[in-house]
């Protein structure tokens, strides 16, 4: 999916920016709808808990939806199910083993426990099982950024560890690590803050998606977190090509030589209320981006009032948008516009948001095919696409 032109790996290089510290920048300049990350999960695990009153209807290895008259279920743990015997493969007699132990008292372990530690088990075995097949991809599991005493809840995320420690030593065959609750804690760390969920298929009716898997990705684990992004995500974990659970990050708009390349943890619809609270539960830190600037400022009853869903009913700000800022997008983006003091996300998300019901999606370009950007833009959660009625290069 890349435009032909330099190779993603060498679009982005690692800086250190104040008071954000790692951060990924542009290389070189970027263009809209540019890929410049193609990445394949380090580690993949479902987001069933082993209790859940409905089976997974997801292949465990692809997690691709299974077709009745094709699925393979396991004989010797029947928890899980895939679609091909190239998949059936990734099943180890270690994490075959350690499911169906585990399956069998988790009724009686877990029965006062919150289902996400049952998810949180699930990660710990395909880690461990990572660990077995390749000790160089576990290292690099460990060195992901996270630490246990860094983020979020730490008596909450001290009783989780202590807990799945000794569930798992006790449960599961030996382990093919030397394990502790040190390590325990610090896998668990590593993956609130690094895993990406991979979520159902979009559906009208269902306003609120579960995540179907959870894979460790760990360039793209990389990218900090803006509330007004300048790349966003794809997957077509349902595709029937190889390479499905891989992860494409493109980019929504220009972006010029050593601008910091950021995502969104979450859709850029949310209010600055709901921002913070989930950024600081679930990642540890307070955002002061420049969107957040602003909204910090708001008093609750603004901040309804500038709901994302009402905003883009105006058409007649939109028009006047797409004349005055078009000519300098660079301003509404972070470079010192006027209207960025004011109301810096209007714009976005009048041509990058999706307007599908319950999608909220973020809209992006195809990846060029000539010296201008494509006048087609693609949303990364239903997949619709939308003539861009600016176009042009930008």
């Amino acid at each position: 999916m890349n435009d032909g032109g330099a190779k993603p790996e060498t679009l982005l290089r690692v800086a250190e920016i104040g008071g954000r510290g790692r951060s990924l920048v542009a290389a070189e300049s970027l263009r809209a709808g540019q890929v410049i990350l193609r990445e394949s999960p380090l580690l993949l695990y479902s987001a069933f808990p082993f209790l859940s009153s409905s089976v997974s209807p997801y292949c465990d290895h692809c997690f691709r939806l299974l077709a009745s008259s094709a699925q393979q279920k396991c004989q010797s743990c029947s928890l899980v199910s895939f679609c091909s015997p190239s998949c059936f493969a990734s099943h180890t007699p270690w994490l075959c083993e350690s499911l169906r132990r585990l399956h069998q008292s988790s009724s009686a372990a877990f029965s006062d426990q919150p289902s996400d530690r049952q998810v949180q088990a699930r990660f710990l075995l395909s880690a461990y099982n990572l660990a077995a097949a390749s000790p160089s991809d576990f290292q690099l599991l460990l060195s992901l950024q996270g630490s246990g005493s860094s983020y979020g809840d730490l008596s909450s995320d001290s009783a989780a560890a202590g807990f799945l420690h000794s569930l798992l030593s006790a449960v599961c065959p030996p382990l093919p690590v030397s394990v502790s609750p040190e390590l325990t804690a610090a896998l668990l760390s590593k993956d609130k803050v690094n895993a990406f969920g991979l979520m159902e298929p979009f559906s009208v009716s269902n306003e609120k998606r579960s995540v179907r898997a959870y894979g460790i990705y760990p360039k793209t684990s990389f990218f900090n977190h803006d509330c007004l992004p300048n790349a966003c995500r794809f997957d077509y974990v349902d595709s029937a090509s190889d390479g499905n659970t891989d992860i494409i990050i493109r980019m929504i708009h220009d972006v010029p030589e050593g601008r910091e390349v950021c995502l969104s943890c979450f859709p850029v619809n949310m209010n600055y209320t709901s921002r913070q609270k989930r950024l600081l539960e679930d990642y540890g830190f307070k955002c002061d981006c420049d969107r957040c600037k602003v909204e910090s400022s708001w008093s609750e009853g603004e901040e309804d009032e500038n709901e994302v869903m009402e905003g883009m009913d105006d058409e007649n700000e939109e028009e006047e948008m797409e004349d005055s800022e078009c000519e300098n997008e660079g301003d509404v983006f972070g470079n010192g516009g006027d209207d960025e003091s004011s109301f810096p996300h209007a714009y976005f998300f009048v041509r990058y948001m999706c307007e599908k019901e319950n999608c909220f999606g973020t809209l992006a370009p195809f990846p060029p095919k000539t010296h201008e950007a494509s006048r087609v833009l693609e949303c990364n959660v239903c997949g619709s696409l939308k003539e861009d009625e600016v176009g042009g290069s930008q």
